[in-house]
């Protein structure tokens, strides 16, 4: 059978093309598991996971948890702020005391940077980086592309522009190596405030033009402005970011082709998206929440089939 050549799920940047292509295929059979009336499956009933959130998350969170759930696993929930963390225990103390209690796999989010990588270099546990600051966040690139694949046929040769607050957001980044992985062309769209400021060297085309972006793309993965981020003000008001980025029916229906709207959630509606774009049937934003399970279980299994042939 085959198997992923990673040891843990760390950022898209470390999977290759036929990584993505045995998730997703694994991912094909779970989306029918868990249509049939009775949704789960016994395959994972000997291992433990252990979902380690240091930061809120309530859609990640609880799709892992579905996920998990839908395969038998038996799991650990942990939120830093009701644990330890708040008086002053280190990262790794904690992961430690989680695994005497033999954990197989992590589920973490941590504001940080690189957490899930520094943790993979000191236990034997398998890591799932469920986001890492503004850095990565692997399974939310690979729902999304998935979603793209099953609306379109194929990721390849698809234009996809990422609209709104890239600068702060993990999403934009593993969406980026996902669909340049998958043979896609990728701009970025957005406030030159709110741009990386050497994100072009990946790879991808800036637009300021919120309408030649729509104009250009086949899909338009849009973003939420991340206000709990940000120490500066770096647009002048949401009215201004409204009228420049904002995608409402007017705009999407001036352009002259059927675009497919995508987003992460959770949604600011009303500044990056209006509520009739977001409800209408150019969006597949709750079929990125369905899938957002199947990917999930996908990898979790793929990861414990490593375990249980070590």
């Amino acid at each position: 059978m085959a198997k992923l050549s990673v040891d843990n799920l760390l950022g898209i940047k470390h999977l290759k093309k036929e990584d993505i292509d045995l998730i997703f295929t694994t991912a094909d059979h779970f989306k029918e598991v868990i249509n049939r009336p009775i949704k789960k499956v016994p395959s994972l009933r000997d291992i433990t996971i252990a979902n380690l959130f240091f930061e809120n998350s309530t859609r990640t969170k609880l799709s892992f948890e579905l996920a998990e759930k839908r395969l038998s696993a038996d799991i650990i929930n942990f939120s830093a702020s009701q644990s330890s963390v708040k008086k002053g225990e280190s990262l790794i103390d904690t992961v430690n005391n989680i695994l005497s209690m033999k954990v197989d796999i992590i589920v973490m989010r941590h504001p940080n940077e690189g957490a899930g990588d520094f943790l993979s270099k000191h236990i034997q546990a398998k890591i799932i980086n469920a986001g890492d600051g503004s850095h990565e966040h692997p399974t939310q690139a690979l729902l999304d592309t998935y979603s793209i694949r099953e609306k379109l046929g194929n990721v390849e040769g698809k234009k996809v522009v990422i609209i709104g607050d890239i600068l702060h957001s993990r999403v934009a980044l593993s969406n980026i190596y996902a669909l340049q992985l998958q043979g896609a062309k990728v701009k970025i769209c957005g406030p030159t405030t709110l741009i990386p400021r050497h994100i072009t060297k990946l790879g991808v085309g800036y637009e300021n033009n919120i309408k030649k972006a729509l104009e250009w793309c086949d899909v338009a993965n849009v973003l939420r402005v991340q206000h709990e981020r940000m120490d500066i003000k770096y647009f002048p008001s949401i009215r201004e970011y409204k009228q420049l980025f904002g995608i409402n029916k007017e705009l999407l229906d001036s352009i002259n082709k059927d675009i497919v709207i995508m987003h992460p959630g959770p949604i600011n509606r009303g500044v990056e998206l209006t509520s009739d774009v977001a409800d209408s049937k150019q969006s597949i934003i709750l079929n990125q929440v369905e899938n957002g399970v199947a990917i999930r279980m996908a990898i979790i299994y793929l990861l414990a089939e490593q375990i249980k042939r070590e």
